[in-house]
């Protein structure tokens, strides 16, 4: 059985910390992935950086590694002195998603049966527990749903490692409930939907992060709702009531008398709800009609007689 220099594997130094040996294992298994990489060794190379990942990455199984010192040389002959993994209690944690069975002689002689997760004088094996990971998407739902909430069907995809070893695409449909008032960047927690617990541990949660699809008359800031409203030029000079969408449902609105084009009328807590619900601004926009007729281009001509106005007065014209 061949020693493995797990430190060496992934390019690092025997005192590298945590935030050091993640970036190493995920530089080295970009570099290396079976489906992307172009080195002839790549699926060898992958799984090595996966198994020395799996010890570094967990602080019991890399202090345990540790205790057998760096005085031995990658592909050296090995086995594991006696009693090696004395003084350490072993919980078993610290597992990726890798498949640990495509793992080396060397790793199963000290993590797997009989070894670091042995317990002493020949009692059982310890079931070791842990939490599973807490896992995150993000989803898109209508400006609608926010204002009623209620209840959606999701699908969501994840990758998971193969008994290959390679990663393949899994779907899941969850039931979800939306919160009435939800905005874009918060999220949904749903307990116990994250990855699985080990040896009978809790799973973790699965975190939902919000976004609103594209809408064809609404924008969004956190809890304020835009509406661009088209008007008539008449109706912005002499003013007007017209009706307005919301997401909540049409409202009159009193359009006043020599409104400036872009102007905001604040609709109060007509934006997203919530316990101080947000409001929503219809920002006026003046539409001119065009003049396709005799009479429409004599309309015109009476207003350009009527009003002395210039257009580019403030330009200097």
């Amino acid at each position: 059985m061949e020693y493995k220099d797990y430190y060496k594997i992934l390019s690092l130094e025997r005192n590298a910390d945590q935030a050091e040996i993640k970036r190493a294992y995920r530089k080295l298994a970009r570099k290396y992935h079976p489906d992307v990489s172009s080195e002839k060794d790549a699926e060898e190379r992958f799984k090595e950086v996966n198994e020395a990942y799996e010890v570094l990455k967990d602080p019991e199984k890399r202090a345990a590694y540790d205790q057998l010192g760096g005085g031995f040389q990658s592909g050296q002959d090995f086995q594991p002195p006696p009693n090696w993994d004395q003084g350490f209690e072993f919980h078993g944690g610290g597992y990726t998603e890798a498949d640990s069975e495509a793992f080396s002689d060397f790793f199963e002689s000290l993590f797997g049966r009989g070894g670091f997760s042995q317990n002493y004088g020949g009692r059982q094996r310890r079931q070791y527990s842990a939490q599973g990971e807490n896992t995150y998407a993000r989803i898109a739902i209508d400006l609608e749903d926010s204002y009623r909430g209620g209840a959606r069907q999701i699908t969501l995809k994840h990758s998971v490692l193969g008994p290959d070893g390679r990663p393949q695409m899994q779907e899941r449909t969850l039931n979800v409930k939306i919160p009435k008032g939800i905005t874009e960047g918060q999220q949904i927690r749903l307990a116990g939907q994250g990855e699985p617990g080990i040896g009978g541990g809790k799973p973790g949660d699965l975190y939902l992060e919000i976004s609103f699809n594209p809408h064809s008359l609404y924008r969004t800031e956190a809890k304020t709702v835009y509406l661009e409203l088209p008007l008539a030029p008449w109706e912005i000079a002499l003013g007007a009531k017209v009706q307005v969408p919301t997401p909540d449902g049409p409202v009159k609105l009193t359009i006043p008398a020599n409104s400036d084009n872009g102007k905001r009328l604040r609709l109060k807590g007509r934006g997203i709800p919530a316990k101080q619900p947000g409001d929503m601004y219809v920002v006026l926009q003046t539409v001119t009609p065009p003049a396709n007729t005799d009479a429409q281009r004599d309309a015109y001509r009476q207003l350009s007689e009527a009003f002395e106005f210039n257009a580019r007065k403030s330009m200097g014209g």
